[in-house]
């Protein structure tokens, strides 16, 4: 007979893995706007993503003109796809 399972010790791994990955979210924003302050921008709201119009993976560049700001929602839509949510669409599928 398989041993049982410790669901107490899985949702405390599991909640741990959450809490690392907001500790990583936070950290890679407070880089994000700390080089925009010494560059002289100002930083970027939480709902606001940089994207690349064309791909790195697709020879796309770093390049200003290659970077755009995208809504949070819609740029994790697109997931690096081409297409993803029309820029000012509202509905989503649920």
């Amino acid at each position: 007979m398989p041993a049982k399972r410790d669901y107490k010790r899985e949702r405390s791994t599991e909640s741990q893995k959450r809490k690392d990955d907001r500790v990583k979210r936070r950290r890679n924003r407070r880089q994000e706007n700390a080089k925009r302050k010494k560059a002289g921008k100002a930083p970027l709201p939480s709902n606001v993503h940089l994207d690349h119009k064309k791909k790195l993976s697709e020879g796309g560049s770093n390049k200003k003109s290659n970077i755009r700001k995208r809504g949070a929602s819609a740029n994790s839509a697109d997931n690096g796809k081409k297409g993803g949510r029309p820029k000012g669409s509202k509905s989503r599928k649920r």
